[in-house]
């Protein structure tokens, strides 16, 4: 684990919820998996309270297509059947998160599994799509609605460290889940907790001007000029964006999309002035 000694700048954040968003595509190794526990640790040990939103995207398609089930995406959502939404249930709850947590109790017995069909923690609905103008079915897709923070609240009081699964009960059809995107989940309860920063992992470096072109890459930004940006992302950078967009709007003071493929790179990004990626801030706040 990262030293007491070059742990030091992050005494600015002591006291502050900051959420991190865990994408399945920063998970692709156990070397990676072991760095992230690390630093989530290193993170409570330095009084800061971390809390873990995490995808599973990779890990679900893997599952799907094992059992032959239909794995489409459209917009940059996955398409879910019932049959798929079991499939999603069962990876994301069942097996993602209980690996993550796994790996942290391994570094100092502080994780804490959590859905988020748990103690009311989210409530969704079907989303409404329109892609190229067009509306779109998505199946049992969902928005987040509302969220009751007070579990994670509990459980941070408590010192441990909340690990997020991103499902959510449907509040038009009891008994029924819906697949809630782990951005815009994150993206939701950093609002609701008053979180001071939202962190989201994946695998490029940040978001760029003009992709592929390297020296396009944006080094801090405002929502604003993100939202112009929207229709020139790929369209699996188009969640990520939207939520950074979503939780400064909600009053969370930055956000920031970095590469999870580079280990330890929140412990980088949160101690280096300006971050890592690409930070996206209020509209007050002056971009680079």
């Amino acid at each position: 684990m990262t030293s007491s000694a070059s742990l030091s700048g992050l005494e600015q954040y002591s006291g502050k919820t900051i959420i991190v968003k865990f994408g399945g595509n920063a998970m692709v190794t156990s070397e990676l998996q072991r760095a992230f526990a690390e630093d989530m640790v290193d993170l409570r040990g330095a009084g800061i309270l971390p809390v873990v939103v995490h995808g599973g995207g990779p890990q679900v398609s893997a599952m799907l297509a094992r059992l032959g089930i239909e794995n489409e995406f459209r917009g940059g959502y996955r398409v879910t059947s019932p049959e798929a939404m079991r499939v999603v249930r069962m990876v994301l709850s069942g097996t993602v998160n209980r690996e993550i947590v796994a790996h942290i109790n391994e570094c100092e017995p502080l994780a804490v599994a959590v859905s988020g069909e748990d103690a009311g923690l989210f409530q969704g609905r079907k989303r409404d799509t329109i892609i190229n103008g067009q509306p779109v079915d998505l199946g049992l897709v969902g928005d987040i609605v509302s969220v009751d923070p007070a579990v994670i609240d509990t459980q941070l009081k408590a010192g441990w460290i909340p690990v997020v699964s991103s499902i959510a009960p449907d509040v038009d059809v009891p008994g029924q889940v819906l697949n809630i995107n782990a951005d815009a989940a994150a993206a939701a309860l950093a609002v609701a907790v008053g979180a001071t920063e939202l962190v989201i992992l994946t695998d490029v470096t940040g978001l760029y001007s003009d992709w592929p072109r390297q020296d396009s890459l944006l080094s801090v930004v405002t929502s604003q000029f993100v939202a112009g940006l929207l229709p020139t992302l790929e369209e699996g950078m188009i969640p990520k964006a939207t939520a950074c967009c979503d939780a400064v709007r909600g009053g969370v003071s930055k956000t920031a999309i970095i590469d999870g493929r580079v280990p330890h790179s929140i412990i980088r990004h949160l101690l280096t002035p300006g971050g890592i990626g690409t930070e996206i801030v209020p509209e007050e706040k002056n971009a680079d």
